[in-house]
């Protein structure tokens, strides 16, 4: 696994420019998966809870497709409850979302790279905002934590042999 900290401004998942990107934190795996598999198991949001410890309750606060504006409450272990908004999303490639509370904003990225028998994925989150430096300094380790093992539930997830079972037999 690959991690890696950069503070050059760009929204976690994309290319775009953000302007006071105070905290960064980026993560990588490759997962010997196909990405569709990946894909499946990632947007689908809600079981999230069953395959990373750093989620205890995902609620979709919307219909339909997960998709560009959904909105997703989450319930993290030592964290507050927040309602995270998709901000961008490439079908089998990528989606950001994002979340605001008490001055700080906070950009979740997650992208699929490769394809074939395996994909490496990134996972980003970046932080900015008034309250930002004083959020990232109380919250670093955690970040990288709950980061680290929602990339490592993925990764066992999506290589499963069971759950390549149940989703061919579902499929």
């Amino acid at each position: 696994m690959r991690r890696r900290r950069r503070h050059d401004g760009r929204c976690a998942g994309s290319s775009v420019r953000r302007k006071g990107v105070l905290m960064r934190y980026e993560v990588s795996a490759d997962i010997a998966a196909a990405a569709e598999r990946v894909w499946s198991v990632l947007v689908d949001v809600e079981r999230m809870p069953m395959w990373t410890s750093s989620m205890t309750r995902v609620e979709r606060l919307d219909g339909g497709p997960f998709g560009m504006g959904s909105r997703v409450r989450i319930k993290q272990p030592r964290l507050p409850v927040a309602v995270w908004r998709v901000c961008e999303l490439t079908p089998l490639s990528s989606f950001s979302w994002a979340t605001t509370s008490g001055g700080v904003t906070t950009c979740a990225g997650h992208t699929l790279a490769g394809g074939g028998r395996g994909v490496r994925v990134t996972f980003t989150v970046e932080q900015n905002g008034l309250l930002a430096p004083l959020v990232g300094l109380l919250t670093a380790a955690l970040t990288r934590r709950y980061v680290n093992a929602e990339l490592n539930g993925l990764k066992l997830r999506s290589e499963s042999r069971h759950f390549r079972d149940s989703a061919a037999a579902s499929g």
